[in-house]
């Protein structure tokens, strides 16, 4: 990192590289509202990179150096860009400081009330809600959030510089981000609340072990400051291993979760969506979820939770609880589209790329929606996290009354890693557990299946973190599909 000053940024030209991003297109406004001057490229232009040029932030689809100059500050750049990009290249020839996202990011924290959201899934689901509540209770926070969510504006936002009531006002404005444990890149975060929401194995391919991603997790709850200057985390009672996580922490721990002697204990009525908070045996508030399932209901009161911490009274968070309705592409409802028999099939958008995930979400589907059919179309999200986790999604359709795998999505796999497990290989052991399931490869030939074979009352959820998305609106848009290679 250069020798920096959030009051030094004024004035210090910045170049962001794969700047279209939910993280670094917020994070490039943020040190915007700062005083930097941002510059930044991505390889296509998007609603995200208008928009920021519409805010005077300069960004150009040409990513051969040349905007490079000897006048840049630092290079910024996100996780996904490799480190022989040619930008970042030109930059260590000009001598120019080359940083991460995370980086970056723990910098603006460490210059603001940094709220932090952690765990193996829900980061984007408790940002938006919180957020929410904070908005819609007169609040004016910052944010980053890893997905788009209309409620609160879009996926980032610049609030105030001070907190200007609740029982923090007067210090650092508030900034709400994920903190993501991949390349522990969590670990340059700068949080003074934090969140772990659940710890699971992910990222195998990184970390080659649980206990090594649950020591990662110790490693950023020991980032919160100690309790005298306010640090805080709120971990889960059951999912987060808090034993070993917690232990000689400095900060103020408290747990919530559905078990009784949790801090804050949570209850959930499944057959209406009723969450309640409970502290010390007394009610704190009781809301019905628009988020159907009971792991959005431990999202919703993290969020909540959290809202109380940073000054909020519990009665004004009611509303802005009871009329989330969510953000793209969880749990998402696109609409419908008409079978063949005259009826019609709804279609459910989801990113759920885990097995946790995965179950969790069709079992919440399947309770509040009671579809005639549930037809889930998933497509993995790299090879690696397939294979290691094979034996795991396997286990997690069955809710379902039919799966259809198109190819595997991969980012980072190489060569040797993407041999190693293939789509048919998910469906074998799908159908070793009696589940109905087939591999489709092509994109168009799943919307093709679906539309001849659909049936009134189907329920249709696509998920997966790639390019599956386009399946689910290829259906209710009745579009002609974007080829899938």
């Amino acid at each position: 990192m250069p020798d920096l000053s959030i009051e030094t940024l004024q004035g210090k030209r910045f170049h962001f590289v794969g700047i279209g991003g939910c993280g670094m297109s917020g994070l490039a406004r943020l040190m915007a509202k700062h005083g930097a001057q941002i510059q930044g490229t991505d390889n296509v232009e998007s609603l995200v990179t208008k928009g920021l040029s519409q805010e005077s932030i300069s960004v150009s689809y040409c990513q051969d150096g040349s905007t490079i100059t000897g006048d840049i500050e630092a290079i910024v750049h996100s996780a996904a860009i490799p480190p022989e990009h040619i930008e970042i290249s030109k930059g260590d020839e000009l001598g120019i400081p080359v940083i991460t996202y995370a980086q970056m990011l723990g910098f603006v924290q460490s210059n603001s009330t940094g709220v932090c959201i952690a765990g193996t899934h829900g980061k984007s689901t408790t940002v938006s809600m919180l957020c929410a509540i904070l908005l819609e209770s007169g609040f004016d926070p910052s944010f980053i959030v890893g997905a788009h969510c209309n409620q609160i504006g879009g996926s980032s936002r610049v609030g105030a510089k001070t907190i200007m009531n609740g029982t923090l006002e007067g210090n650092a404005g508030i900034l709400i981000s994920e903190s993501c444990e991949f390349n522990r890149s969590f670990h340059d975060h700068f949080p003074k609340l934090g969140l772990i929401n659940n710890i699971e194995e992910d990222h195998l391919d990184y970390y080659h072990s649980l206990d090594a991603i649950i020591e990662s997790f110790r490693g950023f709850a020991k980032r919160i400051p100690h309790e005298k200057d306010g640090g805080y985390l709120l971990i889960a009672h059951d999912e987060a291993h808090r034993h070993t996580v917690t232990p000689g922490l400095e900060c103020k721990v408290e747990t919530f979760g559905f078990h009784p002697e949790a801090d804050y204990q949570i209850i959930f009525d499944p057959s209406v969506q009723r969450v309640g908070i409970l502290r010390d045996g007394m009610w704190t508030i009781q809301w019905t979820n628009s988020m159907p399932g009971s792991h959005n209901a431990l999202n919703a009161a993290a969020a909540a939770i959290l809202a109380s911490k940073l000054g909020l009274d519990w009665e004004l968070m009611l509303e802005s609880l009871e009329q989330f309705t969510g953000l793209d592409r969880r749990l998402q409802n696109l609409g419908t589209f008409p079978c063949k028999d005259g009826g019609a099939a709804t279609v459910f958008d989801d990113y759920g790329h885990h097995p946790t995930e995965i179950e969790m979400t069709l079992k919440a589907l399947r309770s509040s929606e009671l579809p005639k059919r549930l037809i889930c179309v998933f497509q993995p999200h790299q090879h690696s996290r397939t294979r290691f986790l094979l034996d795991q999604f396997a286990q997690s359709f069955s809710s379902a009354d039919e799966i259809i795998v198109p190819h595997i999505y991969f980012v980072r796999d190489s060569e040797a890693e993407q041999q190693r497990v293939s789509a048919q290989d998910l469906v074998d052991k799908l159908d070793a557990q009696g589940l109905d399931a087939k591999h489709i490869n092509n994109f168009d030939d799943i919307v093709l299946h679906l539309q001849e074979n659909a049936l009134d009352g189907d329920l249709i959820v696509i998920m997966g973190a790639g390019p599956v998305t386009s399946i689910a609106h290829a259906l209710v848009d009745n579009a002609k599909m974007p080829s899938s290679k």
